[in-house]
C-alpha cells in the first residue's frame, strides 16, 4: 500500500464516526477487531483446529451491541444464553465456525450506563473469564440501576453495589471497587476530572462503536454487516436464522 492509500485510510478511519450509518457499514475492515485486554468479550464455542495450511482457521463473526441498563439488551441476552448457545454447543458444525463477540454499547440517556459498563470492564481486567457471567447476573438485577433506584445514590455507592455485583460470580469485591471508585482529593498533577482506573478503557470501546456507527441496542452485526434479527425473537427464529448463514 502506498503512502497515498495509508493516508486515506487513516482519514477514513478517523472521519468513520462523522458518516451515516449506512456508510460506516461499508468499512468493515474497522469491525470484528478486538484488543487483547478485551479478550473475554469474545466466546468460542470449539478450539480452532490445528492446521499446516498457510490459510488460518476462520470463523464467522457475531457481535452483539448490548447496553447493561437497557431491557431489551437484557431480553436478548437470556435468549442468547437459555437458548442459543446451549443450540450452538450441541452442533459441532456451528461451534467451529462461530465466534460470539459481546460489545459494549453505553446509552448515555441511562445515567447509570456508564458505571455498570465500568464495572464490567473492571471484570474484564481482573477476571476475563467472568466477564459473561457477570454480565447474566448484571442483565438479572439491571433494575436496581435504573433512574429511581439511584437518583439518590452517591456515585461511590454505586460502584461499591457493583463490586458486591462481581463477587456474586467469584470476583474480589474490594479489587473492582479500587477500580471504579471516584477520589474526592485533586491528582497529583491537580486534575479534578480524571475519572477512575477504567476511565480509559470506557474511552477505547467508545471510539470502537463510534467508528461502527451502532446506535440502538441491541444491535447485531454478522461478519461485518449489520442483522435484522430481534430481542424479541424465539429459539425457533434464531435456529432458523443459524442454520440460513452459519455455512
Amino acid at each position: 500500500m502506498n503512502t497515498t492509500s495509508l493516508i486515506l485510510c487513516d482519514n477514513l478511519k478517523n472521519t468513520a464516526s462523522l458518516l451515516p450509518t449506512h456508510l460506516n457499514q461499508h468499512l468493515r475492515y474497522l469491525d470484528m477487531a478486538l484488543p487483547p485486554k478485551f479478550a473475554g468479550q469474545k466466546l468460542q464455542f470449539a478450539h480452532p483446529p490445528a492446521s499446516d495450511s498457510a490459510v488460518a482457521h476462520t470463523t464467522h463473526t457475531l457481535e452483539f451491541y448490548l447496553d447493561y441498563c437497557c431491557p431489551f439488551s437484557a431480553k436478548i441476552f437470556r435468549t442468547l444464553q437459555n437458548d442459543v448457545i446451549p443450540a450452538i454447543k450441541a452442533n459441532p458444525a456451528w461451534a467451529s465456525s462461530l465466534t460470539f463477540i459481546f460489545r459494549q454499547q453505553i446509552q448515555p440517556w441511562h445515567p447509570s450506563s456508564t458505571l455498570m459498563h465500568e464495572a464490567a470492564l473492571a471484570v474484564l481486567r481482573l477476571a476475563p473469564e467472568k466477564f459473561w457471567e457477570f454480565s447474566a447476573v448484571l442483565f438479572d438485577e439491571q433494575q436496581d440501576y435504573f433512574d429511581v433506584n439511584v437518583v439518590n445514590e452517591k456515585r461511590n455507592d454505586t460502584y461499591r453495589r457493583l463490586a458486591k455485583v462481581a463477587a456474586k460470580v467469584g470476583v474480589d469485591a474490594d479489587k473492582v471497587f479500587e477500580l471504579l471508585v471516584i477520589s474526592d482529593k485533586p491528582g497529583e498533577d491537580g486534575a479534578l476530572n480524571a475519572g477512575n482506573k477504567v476511565t480509559n478503557d470506557v474511552k477505547v470501546i467508545t471510539k470502537m462503536n463510534r467508528l461502527i456507527g451502532v446506535h440502538v441496542t441491541p444491535t447485531a452485526v454478522f461478519d461485518g454487516v449489520v442483522q435484522d434479527v430481534s430481542s424479541g425473537w424465539t429459539k425457533e427464529q434464531w435456529i432458523e436464522w443459524l442454520q440460513k448463514n452459519v455455512v
